[in-house]
């Protein structure tokens, strides 16, 4: 496993530069990111990770999220993007998705 990891903060301010360095992680061989240093972030990190996802698909290979922060994780249901995350997060998948 290939992993880098998030810096500590992934909001609308830093999504940019976060993605672009993930893409170039990526490009060189990258297949996965560890979300464990992750402490603040906002709807633009489901984003860059669903970007990284791609990037990784669409060069043949598969994309591991691990560490994924339970607040993101449960942003995600809200946004309804959690079954496109291939993530492994600290909490359990059996928790009743957020109703809208």
């Amino acid at each position: 496993m290939n992993r880098f990891a998030t810096g500590t903060t992934l909001t609308h301010a830093s999504a940019n530069s976060a993605l672009a360095a993930g893409l170039a992680r990526i490009g060189a061989g990258a297949d996965g990111v560890d979300c464990a240093p992750l402490t603040q972030f906002d709807s633009s990190a489901l984003a860059v990770l669903l970007a990284w996802q791609r990037a990784a698909q669409a060069r043949g290979g598969a994309f591991e999220i691990v560490n994924l922060p339970s607040g993101l994780a449960s942003l995600a249901q809200v946004y309804g993007v959690d079954a496109l995350l291939t993530a492994r997060h600290r909490p359990s998948h059996d928790s009743v998705p957020a109703s809208l």
